[in-house]
């Protein structure tokens, strides 16, 4: 999406190393963007910057977790830029697990990552997005954040959290043209997630992760599974200018698994 919207944005961009995070980084790249990358495995980011190859591309470790460790790096990535308009938070982890026999420091690692990351990068990305008085934040939550699923209670508690976070801050960033929406997809299995999903679930049934895709995708009304392109291009949308009175939104990408149906019983239309 090259455009006017676009090309002069300063973005950080979190879990930026890998899967979603560095397919956003490579796209806001592609449109002329000066993107910093932050992600806590210091050889995927090494990777990344080796393959992404601009220089207007900077990286740093982070631990999104860590107070100071995002502070640091949202005012690095500001004075490098000269300031920083966009933020958008990727880095997450999954856990599959029964509530019964989840531990306290399972429970703690989801929402401090997932939940807790969110909010400190946010708070800390908050002063220099009101000064550039177009900012834009996009979240990433789930269709786990929309629906409970069995053995990720922990996941779809931090998720249906970020996006009340969201609607939350969307009020009080909004007097500043500041935007904060969230995008809900369902599995990408090209993700580094999306195959620690596809390979519990192809232990748990003993079918082969071919089958379940095929399976999965059936179920959609789109039927099909989306591509990591699907969500980028939601996140781009939220990010340009044509999106700029939408805030407080959380946006399905999902094929319409969550909204829409057939009628039961009666097959193809």
């Amino acid at each position: 999406m090259p455009d006017k919207s676009t090309h002069a944005r300063r973005a950080f961009v979190t879990g930026g190393a890998s899967g979603l995070g560095y397919a956003v980084a490579e796209a806001l790249l592609s449109a002329g963007a000066n993107v910093a990358i932050g992600d806590i495995d210091r050889k995927s980011l090494d990777r990344a910057v080796e393959t992404l190859n601009s220089p207007r591309l900077v990286a740093f470790e982070l631990d999104v977790t860590s107070p100071q460790s995002v502070q640091d790096a949202i005012r690095a990535c500001a004075d490098k830029f000269g300031g920083l308009d966009t933020l958008v938070n990727c880095a997450g982890v999954i856990e599959f697990v029964t509530v019964d026999e989840m531990t306290e420091g399972q429970w703690d690692r989801i929402i401090d990552v997932d939940l807790k990351g969110v909010f400190l990068c946010c708070q800390a990305a908050a002063p220099f997005l009101r000064k550039s008085e177009q900012g834009r934040i996009v979240n990433i939550s789930s269709d786990a954040g929309k629906k409970g699923y069995a053995l990720i209670s922990g996941y779809c508690a931090a998720k249906f959290g970020v996006i009340g976070f969201s609607k939350a801050i969307a009020g009080e960033l909004a007097p500043y043209g500041v935007t904060v929406n969230c995008v809900c997809p369902i599995g990408v299995a090209s993700t580094q997630m999306g195959q620690k999903v596809l390979e519990y679930l192809s232990q748990r049934t003993r079918k082969p992760a071919k089958e379940l895709l095929e399976a999965r995708a059936e179920s959609t009304p789109m039927k099909r599974m989306p591509v990591t392109e699907d969500v980028v291009n939601a996140i781009m949308f939220f990010i340009s200018d044509e999106s700029g009175f939408l805030t407080g939104e959380a946006l399905n990408v999902d094929g319409g698994t969550l909204t829409t149906s057939g009628i039961p019983g009666i097959g193809e239309l």
